[in-house]
């Protein structure tokens, strides 16, 4: 059984960083305000977005003992951290786990 961890891991990775270096290869051809450039910026907000929303609706593991109130909660106040502190990913993400730890066992 270890040996097909092995062999995931080894899998996983090549895919990874094959699909990191041919990005690297040919987004040298690509300019920031092409059409090309602004969809894939699309997509991976979208893709981001949609695993957020999966995590908050459809939470795993200890997350799922949580209420929607206290997720919904966390939520809005990481988004008011995160425009409070000029767009950055940092206070609003360590703010959250402070949050929800302190909602969940406190309140």
């Amino acid at each position: 059984m270890s040996a097909n961890i092995v062999y995931a891991i080894i899998v996983t990775s090549l895919a990874t960083f094959l699909s990191r270096f041919l990005g690297a290869l040919t987004s040298e051809g690509i300019k920031e305000t092409s059409k090309v450039f602004k969809w894939f910026n699309c997509l991976a907000y979208a893709t981001l977005a949609a695993l957020i929303a999966r995590t908050i609706i459809f939470p795993a593991g200890v997350l799922a003992d949580a209420s929607y109130y206290s997720r919904s909660i966390v939520v809005f106040l990481s988004l008011f951290v995160f425009f409070i502190s000029k767009k950055n990913f940092v206070y609003p993400t360590i703010f959250s786990a402070i949050c929800m730890a302190i909602i969940n066992n406190y309140i």
